[in-house]
């Protein structure tokens, strides 16, 4: 098939490098000309395990190219994907459409013949139906149909999630699209659960999925509080509820909070939804809350360890908001080091690969370690921020002869299993009594 997809973020270029792979001519639409020129000299703008070897690969065999006009695109595709940002308002928090809607409107001048207009953005219920009017407006004549396509992809992860789906889902108000959907997904026939819906129940779906799993990030973190207070240990505890299976394992990881691209914008969302169409969602916005006030405990968890020591020196391991990405866009660990600089930290930081990005927005307000071990020496305290696995790599003896101060305080656990505290440590982390 040709696919026109509109947006070469985190969504729309995995997107495109793995329908490329699967034998499909793609063509990646972006405004942004400098990512465009980038982008077709052969270099990846985001961070993703695996996505540079594919996106060479694609490139060289010419199933996939890139371009800043939206004509050169979408006049010869089959399928036409928009994969822009939909960021919070700064103001109502719910989901900004306008660069939804200006796709939509400039797309609907180049559709030519029948043509899929597929939504795998994460958008409001809805949305589909204003798609739809805005290009039947724009382009009365247009044979178009639009379907809501949800995508699954875990930044960090995102070639493996698209090759290895666990669900496909598709909404569809017609039979004529769910062909062409699932014709282009043919490949993963029998590998994985294609789900036909309507498509405002295919909207849904992506934001009910993500605050669930929220909520339920929310839930192990406020479950952590409770047994460091009470003498419980809330690894045992996760263990013991994981094994429940209605439950399940995942998403049972204490830390700093969600973060992401994702969680905090599409619960966000969803509570504004919830409101708008007058079925609050209670549990949402309690999470909401708890979330934004988690960020602020964990900061003061961090200056505590340093209270009474003049000039102290705090040592930030991560900047990401989880391993794998350079993403920074609402992670915790930024969150978290923005409110200890105004409470005025001396902080030195570290991220493999998110400090660059982290660079733009803190400036010179921080220092820039080339390690871990650069970002601890002379250090007063260690805060790991971010599950970075080549953390637990560090030598400890190591570590803790260069440290002006031997404490660390780790809120993801990465080095729980290692007992720094047999090692003279003042070890804190997060669910235990310390």
């Amino acid at each position: 098939m040709k696919i026109g997809i509109i947006g070469t973020g985190y969504v729309g270029l995995p997107t495109g490098v793995g329908l490329a792979e699967l034998g499909n001519q793609v063509i990646c639409i972006d405004k942004d000309e400098d990512k465009i020129t980038s982008l077709r000299s052969g270099k990846v703008t985001i961070f993703e395990d695996g996505l540079e070897d594919l996106f060479l690969k694609n490139i060289q065999n010419k199933r996939l190219q890139f371009t800043s006009s939206m004509k050169d695109g979408i006049e010869a595709a089959d399928v036409v994907i928009i994969a822009v940002g939909t960021p919070p308002h700064p103001v109502t928090k719910e989901a900004d459409m306008k660069y939804i809607y200006a796709a939509a409107e400039e797309l609907a001048l180049y559709l030519n013949g029948y043509t899929v207009v597929a939504t795998k953005s994460t958008v409001p219920v809805g949305t589909g139906d204003e798609i739809e009017k805005i290009i039947r407006d724009k382009n009365p004549q247009a044979d178009v149909d639009v379907v809501s396509l949800p995508e699954f992809l875990r930044e960090g992860f995102a070639v493996h999630d698209f090759f290895a789906p666990d669900r496909i889902v598709i909404g569809a108000n017609t039979e004529r699209a769910s062909k062409v959907i699932a014709e282009l997904y043919k490949p993963f026939e029998g590998k994985t659960q294609m789900l036909f819906v309507k498509r405002k129940s295919s909207e849904t779906i992506k934001y009910a999925s993500n605050a669930f799993l929220a909520m339920k990030i929310h839930y192990i973190n406020e479950m952590a509080d409770f047994c460091e207070k009470a003498g419980a240990d809330v690894f045992e505890v996760a263990k013991g509820m994981g094994l429940d299976q209605r439950i399940g394992n995942r998403f049972l990881n204490p830390g700093p909070g969600y973060g992401g691209s994702c969680f905090p914008k599409d619960t966000n969302a969803m509570a504004c939804m919830g409101k708008k169409f007058g079925a609050p969602l209670s549990l949402i916005e309690a999470a909401i809350r708890g979330n934004d006030l988690r960020k602020t405990k964990m900061a003061e968890r961090i200056l505590k360890a340093v209270e009474g020591r003049k000039d102290a020196k705090i040592a930030v391991w991560g900047l990401a908001f989880k391993n794998g990405t350079d993403d920074i866009r609402e992670s915790p660990a930024m969150q978290i080091v923005e409110q200890m600089l105004n409470n005025g930290a001396n902080l030195c930081v570290f991220d493999p690969k998110a400090q660059d990005n982290a660079a733009k927005n803190l400036g010179d307000k921080v220092q820039y370690a080339k390690s871990e071990l650069e970002a601890a020496k002379d250090a007063d305290v260690v805060a790991i921020l971010t599950e970075w696995p080549e953390f637990t790599q560090v030598n400890l003896t190591e570590l803790k002869s260069i440290m002006k101060s031997p404490k660390i305080v780790d809120l993801r656990n990465m080095l729980k299993s290692q007992h720094p505290e047999k090692q003279g440590f003042d070890y804190q982390c997060i669910g235990l009594c310390n």
